[in-house]
């Protein structure tokens, strides 16, 4: 990760366009932030647009803007992504989910530095610096026929690998960072930082959702910890009774019941017959107990 800061310090002194590669989840758009606030046009706008977000027919008004009556229901003038972006940072997410007809839009917004709004007979020029991000092998789409090879190489100034969590050596600084941030949100400044038997479980996992599934653990943690669901209990339900990577129906409380009264209360033998860890199996009847008392 080093390198990858290295890299990402250097851009930022400059104007260059940025590609960020990296899976879902291992932090595109923070380190797209962080270009933004390490640069020069720190004090203008960051523009943030998914790409894959945004249906078709909307694609040109969004990025280019729309003069008030272009089409029906402009009632008033659209400004457009790139011209919101003017003096600062335009972040375009999910790069490779661009509509192949709009490729073509944005590769003449790169080229001119103007947009042309939809009803307007003259290009607007504007100033921008402009970061993309994707989690697809864009080389393969191009072989494809799914991305244009010539924006392509407009894109592709200075790329950036953002590696996933599984490969990085700086593990226990993010979890800690993270946590930091959750408590700081719940308003508990001051509360302990994780301990090692909890960082070691952790790392103990490949996080295939990277940075954002770490957070999405440690969101649940925060507020299970205080009704005695240990962090053990829930990467157990995290990694067996809801697979990532294949779906694995969860069994209900009756099942659950049902299981404990064949086996006479025996838990091991329930989860067993249920498929689950039996630390998954204490987490759903945890839950279950504190479900019920909630609702009392």
């Amino acid at each position: 990760m080093k390198s990858t800061n290295d890299l990402i310090e250097i851009a930022a002194h400059s104007n260059i366009t940025v590609l960020l590669h990296g899976e879902s989840g291992a932090g595109k758009e923070v380190a797209a932030r962080t270009l933004h606030q390490s640069s020069d046009r720190k004090s203008g706008p960051f523009i943030a647009l998914n790409c894959g977000a945004i249906a078709e027919n909307l694609m040109e008004s969004i990025l280019e803007g729309a003069t008030k009556g272009a089409y029906t229901g402009a009632v008033s003038e659209k400004t457009g992504v790139v011209r919101a972006a003017n003096g600062g940072t335009l972040f375009l997410d999910e790069i490779g989910e661009l509509p192949y007809s709009c490729q073509c839009k944005l590769l003449r917004i790169l080229q001119e530095r103007a947009v042309l709004p939809l009803g307007a007979t003259k290009p607007v020029p504007v100033d921008f610096r402009l970061i993309c991000a994707t989690n697809r092998n864009l080389k393969a789409d191009i072989q494809t026929g799914k991305f244009r090879e010539d924006l392509f190489f407009r894109l592709n100034v200075f790329p950036i690998r953002l590696p996933p969590l599984r490969e990085r050596n700086d593990f226990e600084s993010i979890a800690q960072d993270v946590w930091k941030g959750i408590l700081q949100n719940a308003n508990l400044y001051g509360a302990a930082p994780l301990s090692k038997s909890d960082l070691e479980k952790l790392q103990s996992y490949k996080w295939p959702g990277n940075i954002r599934q770490l957070k999405n653990v440690l969101e649940r943690y925060a507020l299970l910890v205080h009704h005695k669901i240990n962090l053990a209990e829930i990467l157990a339900d995290e990694y067996k009774s809801s697979c990532v990577h294949e779906y694995i129906p969860k069994p209900g409380w009756n099942d659950i019941g049902e299981a404990l009264h064949k086996y006479n209360g025996n838990k091991l033998q329930a989860a067993k017959s249920l498929g689950i860890s039996r630390g998954s199996l204490y987490y759903q009847i945890k839950k279950a107990t504190l479900c019920k008392r909630i609702a009392v």
